[in-house]
């Protein structure tokens, strides 16, 4: 099922997202998309969706963030074995995966424009699969680690590429400016996918029609498994936590000259059924 949070007039909700329309269970269920991860109750909430008519057009609501409120939104970098050797620096694979944090307002959802701020004119994309926690532990077995998962969504890793050499060891500063990336449009719950899907998904991103990423998860250095195992580790994973699982070779600033993006571009996210993540790109308002 295609899990949405959503605004329709002055209301924020969430529910399903059917062929026909929305199912609101924010009006049968209350809380959040969130608090019904946090209480464990993604199944209800698909037996309640299963049984249930919709409430709304899709044309009467709009799309927000699918979670939130997440507590954590924890990104890997460098995942794919090609972007690796992207860098052409000659250094071998690493052992380990590449870590940062984001904040949820660094985030704008589906079909909202990217703000690219007046500090930096070197706005890129980075087109990525995103997990969705669904049940909490720490040192999760790798064999385990599937159990884990709620749903998959789609994030455009927005960076400001000169803003992440800010800094001597972080990139913290240019990947947190305020709508510089988009998460959305929706989660598929995990019951959609099987192990096999998960080591074999397809990640593409196309500017303004040009398909500038293409690759699936099986080029990963670290498949999901691995990562939500090494996360649990020192993070107490707890539902409706996000992780960014890495990017394909082809962003921006790995042409040359770099292709950032420009006021009036379109990007599209597509992940192998997942769906796809639109958005378009504007100048901060100030």
């Amino acid at each position: 099922m295609r899990f949405i949070s959503f605004k329709s007039g002055d209301k924020v909700s969430w529910g399903v997202l059917q062929d026909d329309g929305i199912i609101d269970l924010g009006a049968k269920l209350q809380g959040s998309l969130f608090s019904i991860l946090r209480e464990g109750r993604l199944d209800e909430a698909r037996e309640l969706a299963a049984r249930s008519d919709v409430d709304l057009k899709e044309a009467d609501i709009e799309l927000l963030q699918p979670v939130l409120t997440p507590e954590k939104i924890a990104c890997i970098g460098v995942n794919y074995a090609n972007r690796n050797a992207e860098y052409k620096d000659g250094s071998e694979q690493p052992k380990f995966p590449s870590l940062f944090m984001r904040t949820s307002d660094s985030f704008t959802a589906h079909r909202q424009p990217l703000w690219r701020p007046p500090e930096s004119d070197q706005l890129d994309y980075e087109g990525e699969i995103v997990i969705v926690i669904g049940k909490e532990g720490r040192r999760i077995a790798e064999e385990d680690a599937y159990d884990h998962i709620a749903g998959l969504s789609i994030m455009n890793e927005g960076t400001l590429r000169d803003w992440v050499r800010h800094a001597k060891f972080n990139v913290t500063q240019g990947k947190n400016f305020i709508n510089s990336g988009s998460i959305g449009p929706w989660m598929v719950s995990a019951d959609e996918f099987s192990a096999e899907d998960y080591e074999n998904m397809r990640v593409r991103t196309w500017v303004n029609g040009e398909l500038r990423q293409d690759d699936t998860t099986a080029s990963m250095m670290f498949p999901f498994k691995y990562i939500i195992s090494y996360l649990s580790k020192f993070y107490h994973l707890k539902p409706g936590d996000v992780i960014a699982t890495g990017t394909p070779n082809g962003a921006g600033a790995r042409f040359d000259p770099p292709k950032y993006l420009q006021p009036g571009d379109e990007i599209k996210v597509e992940v192998e059924g997942v769906g796809t993540l639109i958005n378009g790109v504007i100048d901060e308002p100030l």
